[in-house]
């Protein structure tokens, strides 16, 4: 009966079924079938609700969609191109550079691509770069920033994972600029004979002064993040009130972007519908979880892993291709919940720190969102730029080798996640 019950449950996961409804069936069978009260399934979830940062997830994500909504894009990609447009490759790396910028705030990749697309693929074919090179990049940078703080991945790793949310803020930066990096370089090379085709401006101080003035306002939101919870002056959630109070102010009074009465409703909405399906998900994967740790399935799979796995180096291996396969097959929201309680006993047995775990998960995870044949960001590009998802296939598989050589680098030489805490 249980194995036709759980096949039921995986045929309604393929066929579409949501996510939090299979977990909640997934949670509610196993413990049934266990002889355990299913009240043990909301456990978890009352933990979860006191955890005193859990409010930073709603409202970095509505400071994240008052950004989206406004023109704020377009004045930080003025302010990129003044300044780095001059360069080999500089638009690139300015599409690089927002898009991450932007994801950060925004916390999900989706919402990139559809709100810089637009402005990034007509900059980028004017800057004589190729059409598939173009899509590559555009797709590749929507989860760039995932890394970058204020990211909710981040915050929920922290949550679930039981890691400082502040140390993983900082933890991720110099990976994220690893990732940039990388892609910056490839950018450079295929833009090498750009100039003849289309020649760039020269560098402008008074561009860079307008653009500087333009966005004057957006300059200092990061330091709300960064100066107030390692200056001592704020926690996490405390930030993301802070940051969302400014927000608002800046695009509905200083900018006069929003209306207070006509847009802000709506947006309060949208982010808000964003953050329900968010919970609901964790407190329905967290029930399931709970059944996992108690059936002691993570020591199960340790020592199943020591007796074919024998140092560090190879465990990391298998762990990435692991995860590679969760962030293709599962939202990154999703895979935190569900994988990160099972891996976290196993890594800390193979002596691995979990600031650098939390790291390599996540950017695994960020890779996952362009990984074929179901990555995500790869039919949001393709529905965005109304292309055969197998045009987005080819454009991004250049930039999924790159980031997966960046993977490797930050796996394996963890003082680029660590140095900060030495």
């Amino acid at each position: 009966m249980a194995t036709i019950i759980f096949t039921g449950i995986v045929l309604m996961a393929l066929m579409g079924a949501p996510i939090f409804a299979v977990f909640s069936l997934l949670a509610l069978t196993a413990f049934h079938f266990a002889e355990i009260e299913t009240s043990a399934v909301v456990i978890e979830m009352v933990r979860l609700a006191h955890h005193p940062t859990l409010l930073a997830i709603p409202v970095f994500t509505f400071a994240g969609y008052l950004l989206a909504e406004s023109k704020t894009p377009d004045r930080l990609l003025r302010l990129a191109q003044a300044g780095l447009g001059w360069m080999p490759g500089g638009v690139a790396i300015v599409s690089l550079l927002v898009c991450a910028i932007f994801t950060a705030f925004t916390g999900g990749s989706g919402v990139t691509i559809i709100a810089l697309g637009g402005l990034l693929f007509p900059i980028l074919s004017k800057e004589g770069y190729s059409d598939r090179f173009s899509l590559g990049l555009i797709t590749a940078s929507g989860s760039l920033g995932l890394l970058f703080p204020p990211s909710l991945p981040i915050i929920l790793y922290g949550l679930v994972g039981k890691v400082d949310i502040d140390k993983l803020f900082l933890a991720g930066i110099v990976p994220c600029f690893v990732l940039i990096g990388i892609l910056s370089l490839y950018a450079i090379w295929m833009g090498r004979g750009n100039q003849q085709r289309a020649p760039r401006e020269p560098f402008s101080i008074d561009e860079f002064k307008g653009a500087l003035w333009g966005a004057r306002y957006e300059l200092p939101i990061p330091f709300f993040v960064l100066i107030g919870i390692y200056g001592g002056f704020t926690t996490a959630s405390e930030a993301s009130v802070v940051t969302a109070a400014y927000v608002l102010l800046m695009n509905c009074v200083l900018y006069k972007d929003l209306s207070f009465t006509g847009d802000v409703p709506k947006i309060t909405k949208d982010s808000m519908t964003l953050v329900g399906a968010i919970l609901l998900i964790l407190a329905c994967a967290l029930g399931f979880v709970n059944y996992i740790v108690d059936e002691d399935v993570p020591m199960l799979i340790l020592e199943l892993m020591k007796e074919h796995v024998d140092s560090q180096l190879t465990f990391l291996l298998c762990l990435n291709v692991f995860l590679l396969l969760v962030g293709m097959m599962l939202d990154i929201f999703s895979a935190i919940v569900v994988v990160v309680p099972i891996i976290t006993p196993i890594a800390a047995e193979f002596g691995v720190d979990p600031i650098h775990l939390a790291v390599i998960f996540l950017t695994n995870l960020e890779i996952g969102y362009l990984t074929p044949p179901v990555g995500l960001n790869l039919f949001i590009a393709s529905f965005r730029f109304e292309r055969p998802v197998t045009d987005i296939y080819k454009a991004s598989i250049p930039f999924l080798i790159l980031l997966i050589i960046a993977l490797v680098i930050i796996t394996y030489i963890p003082a680029i996640t660590l140095f900060w805490f030495k």
